[in-house]
């Protein structure tokens, strides 16, 4: 029976634990009432003390998971000056493509609202417990100072003088933070390797440690969870599910958006190859993303199918791939885009147009700040949200569904990663499908 139980997937039992926090503090909200003493009492002094025991837990790791992950991404690029075209089509791509994909999200989940579509008494208590404290972060956060011209508030905003400083606060600048790492970055890229590689060393330890330490306590996900929600369930009652829905909806449709519209645009016009056969050609690829919900571990299928299916030269196909994996991440950051818009829908606080661009900003950098860790998505968001002034302790809601999500979008940053192989092999003038695929590799 113990052999069982240790052989039931983490993600099953996240949402076990999801289902039951959510059923059980639904169905006590219902019959006890929500200001019942002895509701309130397990809600305030258990379930939400351990729940946000794992939030603080995920944010503990916030500055050494991204600071780590962004300066190797940044520098496996290698030496610009030796990678020359490769290099800056495959980042400017990278950039573009990204971009686009948080567009896509934030332009449906502002158009969708489904942090908006709950009842509206559970909206009510929602603004009333976390809007005024968010509101109150937002202004402080974004108020610019009377002495400072707008293109000198940006500099300050993004480039801090002083980066121990800004991470060191209760808050963390995650924008000064991933400004000084991606500079440091490009900077290794550009002194000789045997210099350079003590100090990757080093931050491929720490991220390593990191994805570790984030497996622990991903652990205690189904039983944080369960207490996440029955926390929020206890308190708001079962109306608050209700928007998960569009949630799932939202994110879903900007994904298939983004795979069949940019990606089928990318590859016709940029690659000049058939999306309908290059989708095919590219099946199995897709598959084991789905499948193992990891870009790393897609890594050498998709090196496999790139160059025998769709022709990419192999010294293309390793840089590109090799690099996509970890810094190329369109489908996680459409997925943060559109989490955080939710959450923030949910806690009552709109966001400016402005704030809406930084959020576009930090999920570029976030896709790849989080790129191929497990879960690794969840402890960035939560950072965000604190940027922007919406309550962490929010996450919960999504925990749930993560997961699932999490292997949709995998298949969508695995796939960008071979369009960006075809384009820039197409651009050095390589044929690419010269030869039919194989039976086997086409379907399984």
């Amino acid at each position: 029976m113990d052999e069982a139980a240790k052989k039931v997937p983490l993600h099953t039992k996240i949402v076990g634990g999801l289902i039951a926090g959510a059923v059980i503090g639904g169905t006590l909200n219902s019959v006890m009432g929500a200001s019942n003493p002895r509701l309130v009492f397990i809600a305030d002094q258990i379930t939400n003390p351990i729940g946000q025991l794992f939030l603080r837990l995920l944010l503990l790791l916030v500055i050494p998971l991204v600071f780590s992950s962004l300066v190797n991404g940044v520098a496996g690029l290698g030496d610009l000056r030796r990678i020359g075209r490769i290099g800056i089509k495959s980042l400017v791509y990278t950039l573009i493509i990204s971009a686009i994909s948080v567009v896509i999200g934030l332009t449906l989940a502002n158009t969708i609202r489904p942090g908006k579509r709950i009842a509206p008494e559970i909206a009510a208590q929602l603004e009333a417990r976390y809007s005024k404290d968010a509101a109150e972060k937002v202004t402080t956060a974004t108020a610019p100072k009377e002495s400072d011209a707008p293109l000198l508030k940006v500099v300050k905003t993004i480039v801090p003088t002083n980066v121990f400083y800004s991470v060191g606060r209760e808050t963390p600048d995650m924008l000064g933070l991933m400004f000084f790492a991606v500079f440091l970055g490009a900077c290794l890229t550009m002194v000789p390797k045997e210099t350079a590689a003590p100090l990757l060393s080093v931050l491929e330890a720490v991220f390593a440690a990191t994805e570790v330490a984030i497996g622990v306590i991903m652990r205690l996900a189904p039983y944080a969870v369960f207490c996440l929600l029955f926390t929020m369930t206890a308190r708001f009652g079962f109306g608050l599910l209700a928007s998960l829905g569009w949630f799932v909806t939202t994110v879903l449709l900007g994904l298939a958006i983004h795979m069949f519209v940019v990606y089928s645009a990318s590859v016709a016009f940029l690659s000049r190859i058939n999306p309908i056969e290059f989708f095919k050609r590219i099946r199995t690829v897709m598959i084991t993303a789905f499948s193992t919900s990891s870009s790393n571990a897609t890594l050498p299928t998709a090196l496999r199918v790139s160059e025998e299916n769709l022709g990419v030269p192999r010294d293309i196909n390793s840089f590109v791939l090799t690099v996509g994996a970890t810094a190329n991440q369109n489908g996680t950051a459409l997925y943060e885009g559109v989490t955080v818009l939710f959450l923030a829908q949910l806690a009552g606080v709109d966001l400016s147009l402005g704030q809406q661009l930084m959020v576009v900003y930090l999920a570029i950098l976030g896709g790849i700040g989080t790129a191929g860790v497990p879960s690794g998505s969840i402890p960035f968001i939560i950072v965000v949200l604190s940027q922007i002034g919406v309550n962490p302790a929010l996450i919960a809601i999504i925990l749930g569904v993560d997961r699932i999500l999490d292997m949709c979008r995998t298949v969508l940053n695995v796939t960008g990663d071979l369009t960006i192989a075809t384009y820039v092999a197409r651009s050095e003038g390589a044929v690419l499908m010269r030869e039919t695929p194989k039976p086997a590799d086409v379907d399984l």
